[in-house]
């Protein structure tokens, strides 16, 4: 068992934190608003900390789940960030959806001060979190990966080290491009079904049973078809994790027409008022435009 910090608990982070303790982790943690670490100390035991460099202390990994580029930085590197707290041979397990870009400065900044880093985005969604089977993909030095894996395992059913720092942002990248165009395809087929006078429940039944089926239509169809959507990740940050697709694209020449049209479907959603809406609301700007 390790000591271990976890840093950030919003949707993801709170339950995988609980992961860390019910496996026997010693974990303290860190969350901005700090009413919500201590409710989570309250639930699951341990203990919390004001500062990331308070609860990295004495830590042998240090988690975290935050929200952007920018929060990664202060969380991480910030006067009272987690680096100035860590103890030489620490490792960080970035599990942000960040740019490839700050994640190798800060893994550049950690190595500079006898520091292990590690991104592991992840994939899996709330539901992933809360059961502890998230997918977990990871870039950095091949020793830090293989030390932080076993403690990964508490919340992960899978988990893979890509290549060395930002490969696993650069795969994070590579997932939410494919969850946007499998988004946008599942929204038509559903819109489609409605406008056919079909019944949605009984065409998801035959058609997931074949090539078209999907995590998402298995998971978001009837929510969809209620036009409800709060169950997921939010259009807000979808948008956030397209922007970084789309600008590493025009760094490495790649082209993504299809994401970059859907996009600016999300946006659409934006102006509806949909920002905190889960990612299936793209079937809701069908509706909004029939």
């Amino acid at each position: 068992m390790a000591k271990v910090a976890f840093l950030g608990l919003g949707v993801m982070g709170y339950p995988m934190a609980g992961h860390l303790a019910a496996k026997g982790h010693e974990v303290t943690v860190y969350n901005r608003t700090f009413a919500k670490a201590e409710k989570w100390v309250a639930e699951h035991g341990g203990a919390c900390a004001k500062t990331p460099s308070e609860a990295a202390k004495g830590a042998e990994f240090v988690m975290t789940c935050v929200g952007n580029d920018d929060d990664l930085r202060v969380v991480c590197a910030g006067a009272d960030g987690a680096f100035a707290g860590m103890d030489k041979g620490a490792v960080l397990v970035d599990h942000t959806t960040v740019s490839a870009q700050v994640t190798r400065e800060l893994s550049s900044l950690a190595a500079e001060r006898g520091l292990g880093f590690v991104d592991a985005p992840i994939s899996g969604g709330q539901a992933g979190a809360e059961n502890g089977v998230l997918s977990v993909m990871c870039g950095g030095d091949a020793d830090d990966y293989a030390r932080a894996e076993p403690v990964i395992a508490a919340y992960s059913k899978i988990c893979r080290r890509l290549g060395e720092s930002g490969a696993g942002q650069l795969t994070k990248m590579c997932n939410q491009i494919a969850i946007a165009g499998l988004v946008q395809g599942l929204s038509e087929s559903l819109h489609f079904a409605e406008k056919a006078g079909l019944s949605i429940s009984d065409v998801v039944e035959v058609i997931s049973q074949g090539a078209a089926g999907s995590w998402q239509m298995s998971n978001r169809y009837k929510t969809m078809e209620a036009d409800t959507f709060d169950f997921g990740f939010a259009v807000d940050w979808m948008r956030k994790d397209l922007d970084i697709c789309l600008r590493t694209a025009n760094e490495n020449g790649a082209s993504l027409p299809a994401t970059a049209l859907i996009d600016q479907f999300y946006k659409d959603v934006q102006k509806m008022g949909g920002g905190r809406w889960d990612t299936s609301s793209l079937i809701a700007r069908l509706r909004k435009f029939d």
